[in-house]
């Protein structure tokens, strides 16, 4: 709000969030989905990822119809506040399922996985304020509304754990697979492309450095 960040920057740490969330993808939600789905059942986790990435899709396709396509742009955007507030919503929920699925274990929440999400939702997070602020909006009714937001995804992230706490390991490991295929599909429909515009060729070092960190983070949470 006080101290514009320049379009490398965003793009940079959009590189970096989007490596840490490959990595919290695979080893936070797919391999626990497949060691939790019972015998047979795998192919409900490839349904469970398709349909994810379908639900995301077509959720995403809308929102861009009502006017929020610009609501990831690191240059802001002037789709409506309602576009750029559901947008960022469905953004928000499968990842924040998946948080509280990651406490169905007995562990905590992975901190590989937390970082993930922050830094996904960084980058996210400074373009819709500055479209915001381009639409008009006090700074007051800005951080109203990423208050209501954290609370709608507290609230997801506490489905995922209380709803599915007595659950199958198969149902488990669909709803893990599930968030994954929306988190992916957003990966490559908006951060990777943003990411390497405004970021240039050094993405790639970055996203690689991003998710070797993350499984860095995952290893030394699993030899703790």
């Amino acid at each position: 709000m006080w101290r514009p960040i320049s379009q490398r920057a965003i793009g940079l740490i959009m590189a970096f969030g989007a490596g840490v969330l490959i990595s919290g993808v695979a080893f936070e939600l797919i391999v626990p989905a497949l060691s939790k789905a019972e015998e047979g059942a795998h192919w409900k986790v490839a349904l469970g990822l398709g349909a994810g990435a379908l639900t995301f899709y077509l959720g995403d396709a809308y929102i861009d119809h009502m006017g929020g396509d610009d609501r990831k742009s690191s240059k802001g955007g002037g789709g409506s506040a309602l576009a750029l507030t559901l947008g960022i919503v469905l953004d928000g929920i499968p990842e924040s399922i998946a948080l509280g699925l990651t406490l169905l274990g007995g562990e905590g929440v992975s901190a590989a996985f937390l970082a993930a999400v922050f830094l996904s939702n960084l980058p996210e997070s400074i373009a819709a304020t500055s479209g915001f602020q381009k639409a008009g909006r006090s700074n007051r009714w800005v951080i109203g509304l990423w208050v209501a937001i954290v609370l709608v995804s507290g609230l997801a992230a506490l489905a995922g754990y209380g709803l599915l706490q007595d659950a199958s390991g198969t149902a488990v490991a669909v709803v893990d697979a599930f968030a994954a295929g929306a988190i992916l599909t957003m990966l490559a429909d908006t951060m990777m492309p943003e990411a390497f515009a405004y970021g240039g060729r050094s993405v790639g070092l970055v996203t690689t450095f991003g998710f070797a960190l993350a499984v860095g983070i995952a290893v030394w949470e699993h030899i703790g």
